[in-house]
């Protein structure tokens, strides 16, 4: 088994060394690849060559939109682009963006960044190997980075 992982240079935080280091923590029984591309329009087709050529059986695409409208544009554009992937291979590319704006300043971006990457691998993780372990958590109002939201209702 392998899972992908798929980064960006234009992100101001190492995410893909913080979901690397969060599987490893996971457990054993499947290697990691790793590619890094400039931008975040750049991850469709890193992720489709991880599935394709590198045989992943699930990918894990980390970006960092800025701030600005361009930005925002960029990242929809991305993620379309992941969403077309996803559906050409079959197999699930695991969106992790984190916006500059969610961030109150660079100190919380950077544990935001590390945080969500981290949570999203285990989600990763648990969707290749405890499948069940993500149907218990149904209707929780889970959230990776952030406080969690909690059920609509108790």
């Amino acid at each position: 088994m392998k899972i992908g992982v798929a980064d960006t240079t234009f992100a101001r935080v190492d995410m893909g060394k913080s979901a690397i280091d969060q599987l490893r923590a996971c457990g054993t029984g499947f290697a990691i690849i790793r590619r890094t591309v400039p931008g975040i329009k750049d991850l469709p087709v890193a992720c489709k060559k991880l599935i394709q050529e590198e045989g992943c059986e699930i990918v894990i695409a980390l970006g960092m939109p800025g701030p600005k409208d361009k930005d925002k544009q960029c990242a929809h554009e991305a993620s379309t682009g992941l969403i077309q992937a996803q559906l050409m291979t079959n197999k699930h590319i695991i969106e992790v963006f984190v916006h500059e704006d969610e961030a109150k300043d660079a100190r919380e971006l950077q544990w935001l960044a590390e945080q969500r990457a981290k949570e999203h691998a285990v989600n990763a993780y648990l969707m290749m190997f405890r499948p069940d372990d993500l149907v218990r958590n149904a209707g929780k109002g889970l959230r990776q980075g952030f406080k969690d939201a909690g059920p609509a209702r108790e």
